[in-house]
């Protein structure tokens, strides 16, 4: 039998002969061994394997040796296929390679169809760097490109100019100079038929880092002026500069230097006496400090926070800010954020005497009803105040309606949509001065008592019952369950499948609600026909004739 050696398929001669064959072909691999060795071929790290070559060092001849090279450097070969062909282990051709001391040949560039098109492309980006892939594709077809669309776009990522890195000094601040103020988005919060953004108003000291925390459900002009309020009463003092992003609560117009602030925001910086200072435009590392306390908020308060509101958010978060948020380190000063502003407070500027009005103004057109809208809900006025128009003074917590400078109407602020806040004072003026106005009204009553009978109408309309006998039996479980019980049965009712709904079923449901929370049935009481007639408005009877008769009989006399 014969034997391979090296995959050479050569016969084994005699011992003597194939020891001169031996020591020959060792002669060959010994001086690249010890030549890269002694280029400082980096060791193999310990544990882990040797490659195969080394820990198996074959021995080829040297025409072997030059077929290896030769099909590399000259046929240009890959290493993979040259193994294959020759029967040899890929590592033996990498050693080869890799003892010829030879650099390896560059990679091979094609001619491609983009290149004619290069100068126009390069150019165009050059003037237009943010120029789409798509745009650009139109633009070189048009001159003749009929290359793959997808192949162009991995083209322009290729060649499409890098914007160049840009340094940032590091920015310090003196103790009660600067504050810096922006808001932050936390999602939405669901307030009866509205959903409402949570936003969080965030000032920051910028030496000490002390933060003040106050979340709305908006950022209108009132919220903006409130956070003020509160953060400067938080504080107990005022910074000497606060800077702003270009928002419109601060900056309504901006023309490089010239800018024309808020006259709300002039105001209040007039009262506290401190000076709004705007970053550049689309220059947020300018207020770096705020925008890292934002993000140090979102991290650190707020993920996984539980709240049953908004007042309980706002309790927690200001807890927060004067507990964990004060002790942590501040940076560049070698003690917490609460020594640092005990040390900064004695910089800042005191408080004024007197408390800043942080209500806004917005006018409101009231119609042929008494109510004016303001932030999609209705609050009433007196019905003297139709077809006028009216100032609405909001604040969070607070709607005031006036006349000129005469108060007339005073309602707390609903965040709901839809909503009818009402004065019931107001109402009945109303209907006091109106004839009919309660029996037209006691459709409206209850569609705003309880929202889901609006369907439960509908659905008994369809199926041919009578409407005024269904709004008059829905008002009848009104005045005696209440608004909340008659919604949550009517929504019960309309969750089942069967016949169409009727006063019955929400009265069964009413029922079984009582009767769930153990409660005993409630028992009307009929007054007899003599007692309801005491309550029936009485028409005053119309003198004006019998004052006419009396002048016709003077006449005559």
């Amino acid at each position: 039998m014969s034997r391979q050696n090296g995959g050479l398929g050569r016969p084994a001669g005699s011992d003597q002969g194939a020891g001169r064959d031996l020591r020959a072909l060792l002669s060959l691999v010994r001086p690249g061994m010890l030549a890269l060795r002694a280029a400082g071929a980096p060791a193999p790290p310990p544990g882990r394997p040797l490659p195969f070559a080394l820990r198996t060092p074959m021995v080829i001849s040297a025409e072997l040796h030059a077929q290896i090279l030769r099909y590399y450097y000259v046929e240009k070969w890959r290493r993979g296929t040259i193994a294959r062909q020759l029967g040899v282990h890929r590592e033996v051709v990498a050693r080869v390679i890799a003892q010829s001391g030879v650099p390896a040949p560059g990679a091979v560039q094609r001619p491609c169809r983009i290149d004619p098109y290069l100068p126009f492309i390069l150019g165009t980006l050059e003037t237009f760097p943010t120029l789409t892939a798509a745009r650009l594709y139109d633009m070189v077809y048009e001159r003749g490109y009929r290359g793959d669309r997808d192949h162009f776009r991995h083209m322009i990522a290729r060649h499409r100019p890098r914007p160049k890195a840009e340094a940032y000094l590091r920015l310090r601040a003196l103790p009660g100079e600067e504050a810096q103020v922006d808001w932050g988005h936390f999602g939405h919060l669901q307030v009866g038929r509205a959903q409402r953004p949570l936003m969080a108003f965030v000032m920051v000291l910028s030496h000490s880092r002390r933060v003040f925390l106050r979340f709305f459900l908006d950022a209108r002009m009132d919220a903006f002026l409130e956070g003020h309020v509160r953060a400067f009463d938080a504080f107990g003092a005022v910074p000497r500069i606060v800077l702003y992003d270009n928002l419109k609560s601060a900056v309504l117009e901006r023309q490089g230097a010239a800018i024309r602030f808020n006259p709300a925001l002039l105001a209040l910086a007039a009262h506290y006496r401190f000076e709004p200072r705007p970053v550049a435009v689309a220059r947020g590392n300018e207020k770096g400090r705020v925008e890292r306390a934002i993000r140090y908020i979102r991290d650190n308060f707020f993920a996984a926070r539980v709240f049953k509101g908004l007042d309980d958010l706002n309790a927690q978060a200001m807890a927060w800010c004067e507990g964990p948020a004060a002790d942590r380190p501040c940076p560049g000063e070698g003690m917490s954020v609460r020594e640092a502003f005990a040390l900064e407070a004695q910089r800042l500027a005191p408080l004024p005497d007197n408390p800043f009005p942080a209500a806004t103004p917005h006018a409101a057109s009231v119609g042929k009803t008494p109510y004016a809208r303001f932030d999609r809900n209705d609050y009433s006025v007196p019905h003297t105040y139709v077809r006028r128009q009216l100032t609405v003074l909001a604040d969070t917590c607070e709607v005031r309606i006036l006349d000129g400078a005469a108060l007339i109407a005073r309602h707390p602020r609903s965040y709901d949509a839809g909503a009818q806040v009402e004065d019931p004072a107001h109402i009945e003026a109303l209907r006091a001065h109106k004839r009919g106005a309660r029996s037209a009204s006691v459709t409206d009553q209850l569609a705003h008592a309880a929202p889901s009978s609006a369907e439960l109408l509908a659905r008994a309309a369809d199926s041919g019952h009578s409407l005024q006998i269904t709004v008059a039996g829905l008002n009848r479980l009104l005045q005696r369950y209440g608004a909340r019980e008659l919604e949550a049965a009517i929504r019960e009712v309309l969750q089942t499948t069967g016949p169409a709904p009727h006063p019955n079923s929400v009265l069964l449901a009413l029922e079984k609600r009582r009767e769930r929370r153990k409660q005993p049935p409630l028992v009307g009481v009929e007054l007899p026909k003599h007692v309801l007639d005491k309550d029936q408005p009485v028409r005053p009877a119309r003198l004006a004739p019998y004052d006419k008769l009396k002048d016709q009989t003077d006449d005559d006399q």
